[in-house]
């Protein structure tokens, strides 16, 4: 349903009358006249147009974010075919559609709130208002890490820091076998989404049986290992890096998301500064770190020069995740400058 072609399709299927142009998002107008689904995105997609609602969280554009959430919804599947779009609703659908519609639009609910889910790797997992909702490059770039390491090294231990709802961590889990993988976070609340996560992927010898989560503020809780051979052969972070004045000033939608899950400090590499510094005596020298770091390549790049950070190519060409290979950390730190 999210395709082209579907919508395409749906440009093209009878929809009944649409209400009275939408002016403002106090409320919703009345919405008794639209019978169909098809009607209800097209008043849905003028809805978001008007009211300027937040993209990004679950999809970047209106429609699709409208569709999947009306689909949830009605739970009908979301990859039905176009006919649903002609498919008479019963009264009771049409309030339960005005309902999320509402929550929505006027009180700026995320979508992925409402519907308690979000979807990575093509597996599933729950969130809630207790963790920001996962949105991260690491999706398409976990299954290439490897390609970073030597030829003949195996991924035994890996690590993601600031995990929030677990996903990556459960991730780096599903495409490194015999790797062992910790999940790291400093909010309590976050842990427990995570670890809803984690039960839901361990079931019948699923990659959340090797995941284990830590109350840590970055590595703080876990000690350097007593050999380098010990270390992590994989780090990744997507780790709070917005400048908090940024935070100050953020959209309805991503406010609603826990302030320290975006908040980086002043100038958004404070967390980022405490994780390559404890990186460097957690990493096995052919080990690497990667860290998704949003809109701050430049500082990133001027002010850890010393570790000669790569950057990794992303389907959309932000390229925001660098890369910093272990020998490099441990060098940095033997010089002193892991301070």
């Amino acid at each position: 349903m999210t395709t082209s072609k579907s919508k395409n399709a749906e440009k093209s299927v009878a929809r009944g009358a649409s209400p009275k142009p939408v002016t403002g998002l106090a409320s919703l107008p009345p919405t008794s006249q639209l019978a169909t689904l098809g009607a209800w995105m097209e008043f849905a997609e003028e809805v978001y147009a008007r009211g300027r609602l937040a993209l990004g969280q679950v999809t970047d554009n209106a429609h699709d974010e409208a569709l999947y959430l009306f689909l949830r919804t009605l739970g009908w599947p979301l990859d039905s075919d176009e006919s649903v779009l002609t498919k008479p609703l019963a009264p009771a659908q049409r309030i339960a559609l005005r309902e999320v519609l509402h929550a929505r639009a006027v009180k700026r609910v995320p979508a992925a709130y409402l519907t308690k889910e979000a979807w990575l790797g093509g597996l599933r997992f729950h969130v809630d208002e207790r963790v920001i909702i996962p949105r991260s490059y690491f999706v398409e770039l976990i299954p290439h890490l490897r390609e970073l390491l030597p030829e003949d090294a195996v991924v035994r231990r890996a690590v993601d820091v600031c995990t929030g709802s677990g996903c990556l961590a459960i991730l780096l889990a599903e495409h490194y076998p015999e790797a062992r993988v910790d999940g790291l976070d400093l909010s309590p609340a976050a842990l427990e989404v995570a670890a809803i996560n984690v039960k839901a992927h361990s079931a019948k010898g699923g990659p959340g049986r090797r995941v284990r989560l830590h109350k840590s503020d970055v590595f703080d809780a876990l000690p350097p290992p007593a050999r380098p051979e010990e270390g992590y052969d994989l780090i990744i972070s997507n780790p709070p890096y917005e400048p908090s004045a940024h935070v100050d000033n953020q959209d309805p939608e991503f406010a609603a998301e826990p302030r320290m899950a975006h908040d980086g400090g002043a100038d958004g590499l404070v967390i980022v500064r405490k994780l390559l510094r404890q990186a460097s005596e957690r990493i096995t020298p052919h080990g690497v770190a990667a860290v998704e770091i949003g809109g701050l390549r430049k500082a990133v790049s001027r002010e850890f020069a010393a570790l000669e950070p790569e950057w990794l190519a992303t389907e959309d060409g932000s390229d925001c995740v660098f890369f910093v290979r272990g020998e490099k950390l441990r060098a940095w730190r033997a010089q002193g400058r892991a301070r």
